[in-house]
Order: structure tokens, then C-alpha cells, then sequence
């Protein structure tokens, strides 16, 4: 891996030089020495590695999704906060900027240096000394860096403008409209067949390169969630396309599940399997197979803890609890189907459910090394405003809870979101088998502890799921698929557009709540150990019977002469609310990402997304 940043570095270096890239800087290389050899074009196609998403990048993603609750409503929801003038957006948290691919100054936005550093490539890549099939490898990882730049674009604004040459300042193109999006997306779907095809490269341990299985993988994603879009977003006018999408991600899945030799990882046992493919230093080679690296000898690091554990840096995500009721009980039924859930205390509504919901959030077995001790760590609403504190992308030792010291592996491409992507596909095409449930579905349940429901289909509607979240879905197997889905890939940066392109962004809106409080000033052990850990009430001083030692929560309507953001539903009982009061509005227009008005300014061709 050094080698591999050191070279990037150099060809970095090399390109910047040049104001145009065809101009050849002084004391370099020329054109014929990297495109001449295959030395040259693997220092090039480094360079393609940096569109690819940062640790930091993936594990804060879903901080604007339905299920999170956070410090403050993104502007993007909020009635008349966002607009086409980006510097009127810039006190939106950053987190968002990430989530809507809005990342100022960077191709993350409008951006497009990235799309002419793959074109350049591929116009150059045709020098008859360097053998054909590793030109050909060679070009189908520029294509396959140019579908995940198109994918990104398409999926923040839609029809965009189609670049396949490198422009120079004098092309009469550089300033053209926008082109369809049957257009575009059928140019990003030939480019993936070619990367699928020619990409040579099948395995690589490191885990940090882009395999022809990593190409299958995107094609995937990007397949099925073309399909969906189209089948749902019906104003395209292109839902009868919608299927060959679908077929298309299907075959793309089953490529991956018959061929590519992944897993699902099992090795940590039920209680551990999941969290350590987002915990370990290293990349979990049977499930994963891109992941983003951290390299404490480099000083390549992630901060995961500390948003996850800090007051005040990061959103201070937590999940909400309409969300967690969505885990199942641990014989495969609906948690919701328990009588008294709605009240259920917190230390018991996470009993004997889903394994994943104890490895996704704090629950009361969760204890985290301080110093040389293990102690005990249930939620702490110094960070928490819901008590659904994460933990997927942690450590557990508090001396990783302070700037960027995260050193573990986060996975860009597994093979879980691949059968997911297999099963959401086929039961979107009606064709889901048993036996596909049980590879898919089953699988992932299997590892995370549930012990029925494994090897059939579902055939009962949960009627929570439903009404929450899916009231336009009847087939209970594509409700269990999008159950699952939530759940399997929380906080791994698909929530948002997973909602977008099932055309439920009204879930945008959902209630921000929590656990559930039986009475004020009652102090509540989470964990049971005995230590009571936080209690709720409306003083404005501790009452005496709320010791020193527990977290005290003031739920009063008003404090200090505002509004009180922090209530009980009830008022004195209840499930804890969040930020109602802070309206939030999901419209037509948030479907897409508004073309930023200084570049509709600088090019008056580009017609601007409906409503901004």
C-alpha cells in the first residue's frame, strides 16, 4: 500500500503540472512514456482511486436519512432553508453535504475534473506496445470509474450533461445542456459491461483494489436502483424499462453469489459476526471486497468514535425508535406483535432480538475498554437524544473516542449489500424463489441469530412495517426484503437514496423519538447493572431524588425562555421526542439535488431541476 500511495502521489504530481492536460510539464514524463507502457498506465489509473468515498465519508452518510435523529434539521428538509445558491446553504452540516453528494470545491457537487481525468485516459489508452488485453483491463477500470462518477451525478440531479472525450477550453460541447437520462444511464450501463468484462484483476487480498467482482458489484447497485427509480418515479414516463433494470442487477448479483467465492462472514458467531466486518483492522476478506483502509503508519485514519461518542463534534447521531421497532424477535417475528411493546423499558425491549440490533447500538451488555478495565457502557445522553446510541463503525476502547485514531477497515462493497441487491431485484420482479430467499434473505438472518423464518418466503404483511413505513406495498416478501435491507446496511450510506428511489421521501418527515420513560424523576438503570443511569424531569435544579451520579434530563416545555426541543410524548410520560418543533417538509423537488445557480449562470444551457 505504500507503494501503491507513493505512486499516486507521483502521477498526481505529473498531471498538475499542466494547465491542459495535453501541454506536457517540464522535467516529466511525456504522453508516450504512460500510455507506452503498463508501468504507466497503472500509475495513471491510480489516480481514479481518489473518486472513491473516504471512510469518514461512508460511515457519517446516513446522518440525513429517516432513521436518524440529530442535533439539528437539515436545511435540506426544512420549508424554504435550501436553495440553488450554495452560499446560502453553507451553514448546512457537513454530514449532509456528504449524504447529498454536495461537497463544495469537489466533484462531490457539479464538479467534473475527475470525469476528464478518466477521459483523458481512455482517449490515450490506445499505444499498440503495451499488450491489448492489459489495455483493454486498463480501460475498463477508467470505464468503471467513469459509471461510478455518472451513477453519483445521476443520482443527486438527474439528467446531466453526457462527457465521454476530455474537453479542453475551446471545445464547442463545453457549454452543452443537459442530456437525458435514458441516455446517460445506458452509456453508464455499457461502461460496466465493459469494466465486467475486460477488468482482469479477480482477486486482490489487500481489498483495495477494483476487482472484475467489484465491477459486478456496481453494476448491481447501479442497475437496481435505476430499476426501482424508473418503476417508482412514474412521471419518467420510463416504467416500462423498469424490468430490464431489474433483470439486469439480478444477473449482475447472481454473477457475484455463483462465481466470486464471498461469504457471508459467520466466523465471530451470532453475537459477533456482523460488527466485525466493520470493526476489524483489516478488510473481513470473505465478505468484503472494496473497502476503504486505514494505515496508522500513514496516518490514515478515520474519526468513527469520535462522532459516534462525542458531544460536540459530528450530528450526534442516534436511531430512532419507530426504526428499532423494526428488528425482529430472534424466532422471526415481529417485535411489534408483543403485547406492551409501546411501553416496553429499554433494558427489555432489547432482549431477545435480532443480534444485530446489540451490535449496531449500545445495549446492556455492551461494555467498552477504559484504560486497561472493561466497564460497563449503556447509553449516555450526553451524546444521545434518543437513547439508541450507535456503535457499528466503533471501537470499544475509549482511547479511540478523540480525533481521528479509528484504525478499522470500512467496507465500500460487500457481499451482503449484493444479495440484498439479488433479492430486492427478484422480488421486484415477482420471481423470488424459496431457495433465492434462503441464499439472500435467509443468510443474513441466519448470521445475526434468528432462528425461523430462514428457508421460506414470508407469506403474513407485518402490519407495523407496513403502516409506518410501506403503506403502498401488499407483497410481504418485498416488505421483509426492504425490512431487511434497512436493518443488514444501517449507517453504511444508503438510507437517503434507498428512500429517493422508492419514492418515500416523506419518511424524511418521520418523528424523531425515543425510549420509552414510565414517569419524571425516576432515575432508569439501562444496563442493569445496578448503577442507575439517567432519569427525566422538569426541575430546573436536581431533584434529591435524582442522585449526583445520574445523567438528569430537563423535559419542561420551556427553558431559559425558549421552547424545549427535548420532551416526554405525554408530557410527564411517554417515548422522548426530539426537535418537534422544528417543522420538516419532504416535496416533489427534493427527489433531486438543485444544479447550483453559479454554474447555471456560467452555462444559462443547463435547465434547473423542477421547483428550485
Amino acid at each position: 500500500m505504500k507503494k501503491q500511495y507513493l505512486l499516486l502521489f507521483l502521477l498526481t504530481a505529473l498531471l498538475v503540472q499542466c494547465k491542459k492536460l495535453e501541454q506536457l510539464p517540464e522535467a516529466t514524463a511525456s504522453k508516450e512514456a504512460v500510455f507506452g507502457s503498463e508501468k504507466g498506465l497503472e500509475l495513471y489509473a491510480n489516480s481514479f482511486y481518489r473518486m472513491l468515498p473516504t471512510a469518514n465519508n461512508i460511515h457519517t452518510a446516513d446522518a440525513m436519512s429517516d432513521y436518524a435523529a440529530r442535533r439539528d434539521v437539515p436545511r435540506f428538509i426544512r420549508p424554504g432553508a435550501y436553495s440553488s445558491n450554495i452560499s446560502d446553504n453553507t451553514s448546512a452540516s457537513a454530514y449532509d453535504l456528504v449524504a447529498l453528494g454536495m461537497m463544495t470545491n469537489d466533484d462531490w457537487n457539479w464538479g467534473w475534473r475527475s470525469l476528464r481525468n478518466v477521459n483523458y485516459f481512455i482517449e490515450n489508452n490506445v499505444d499498440p506496445k503495451v499488450p491489448e488485453d492489459v489495455r483493454k483491463s486498463y480501460m475498463g477500470l477508467a470505464r468503471f470509474f467513469r459509471a461510478f462518477f455518472y451513477f453519483e451525478k445521476v443520482k443527486r440531479y438527474g439528467d446531466v450533461p453526457w462527457v465521454s472525450r476530455a474537453y479542453d477550453v475551446n471545445d464547442p460541447d463545453l457549454f452543452k445542456g443537459r442530456d437525458s437520462r435514458v441516455l446517460v444511464m445506458d452509456s453508464v450501463l455499457a461502461d460496466l459491461d465493459f469494466a465486467c468484462e475486460n477488468i482482469k484483476l479477480a482477486t486482490d487480498p489487500s481489498r483495495s483494489l477494483v476487482t472484475k467482482w467489484v465491477a459486478y458489484a456496481l453494476k448491481s447497485r447501479v442497475c437496481l436502483f435505476e430499476g426501482t427509480f424508473r418503476k417508482y418515479h412514474t412521471n419518467l414516463n420510463l416504467t416500462a424499462s423498469s424490468a430490464a433494470w431489474l433483470t439486469q442487477a439480478a444477473s449482475a448479483s447472481k454473477k457475484i453469489m455463483d462465481e466470486a467465492g464471498f461469504k457471508v462472514y459467520d466466523g465471530a458467531g451470532a453475537t459477533g459476526s456482523y460488527r466485525k466486518v466493520f470493526t476489524n483492522p483489516g478488510p473481513v476478506p470473505e465478505e468484503v471486497m472494496l473497502a476503504a483502509l486505514a494505515d496508522p503508519a500513514l496516518s490514515v485514519l478515520h474519526a468513527a468514535n469520535w462522532y459516534n461518542t462525542s458531544a460536540t463534534t459530528g450530528v450526534r447521531f442516534n436511531f430512532i425508535r419507530t426504526f428499532i421497532n423494526t428488528y425482529l424477535n430472534i424466532d422471526g417475528t415481529p417485535f411489534t406483535s408483543k403485547p406492551g411493546y409501546e411501553t416496553m423499558l429499554f433494558k427489555d425491549e432489547v432482549k431477545g432480538r435480532d443480534r444485530r440490533l446489540e451490535q449496531t447500538i449500545r445495549v446492556g451488555s455492551y461494555k467498552r475498554l477504559n484504560g486497561t478495565t472493561l466497564v460497563a457502557a449503556p447509553p449516555v445522553f450526553t451524546y444521545s437524544y434518543t437513547g439508541y446510541m450507535p456503535i457499528k463503525f466503533s471501537l470499544d476502547d475509549t482511547y479511540y473516542d478523540t480525533r481521528d485514531l479509528n484504525n478499522n477497515a470500512v467496507p465500500i462493497f460487500r457481499l451482503g449489500e449484493v444479495l440484498l441487491n439479488y433479492a430486492e431485484a427478484k422480488a421486484e420482479l415477482g420471481t423470488l424463489t424459496d431457495a433465492e430467499w434462503a441464499a439472500t434473505i435467509g443468510a443474513l438472518r441466519k448470521r445475526a441469530g434468528i432462528t425461523a423464518g430462514l428457508t421460506a418466503k414470508p407469506t403474513l404483511v407485518d402490519p407495523y412495517l407496513q403502516t409506518k413505513y410501506f403503506p403502498g406495498i401488499s407483497d410481504p416478501v418485498m416488505l421483509e426484503v426492504r425490512r431487511e435491507r434497512g436493518i443488514e446496511l444501517a449507517m453504511e450510506g444508503f438510507r437517503f437514496y434507498d428512500i429517493v428511489r422508492w419514492k418515500r421521501g416523506e419518511l424524511m418527515e418521520m418523528e424523531w423519538n425515543g425510549m420509552y420513560v414510565p414517569a419524571l424523576d425516576t432515575p432508569l438503570d439501562l444496563n442493569e447493572d445496578g448503577v442507575m443511569d439517567v432519569a427525566f424531569g422538569k426541575s430546573t435544579t436536581r431533584p434529591a431524588s435524582v442522585p449526583s451520579t445520574v445523567t438528569y434530563i430537563n423535559v419542561s416545555p420551556i427553558i431559559s425562555g425558549a421552547a424545549n426541543a427535548q420532551r416526554l410524548k405525554n408530557d410527564t410520560f411517554g417515548e422522548i421526542t426530539w426537535l418537534s418543533n422544528i417543522q420538516r417538509k419532504w416535496e416533489e423537488k427534493n427527489y433531486y439535488y438543485p444544479i447550483p445557480q453559479a454554474v447555471r449562470t456560467t452555462n444559462p444551457a443547463l435547465a434547473q431541476n423542477a421547483g428550485w
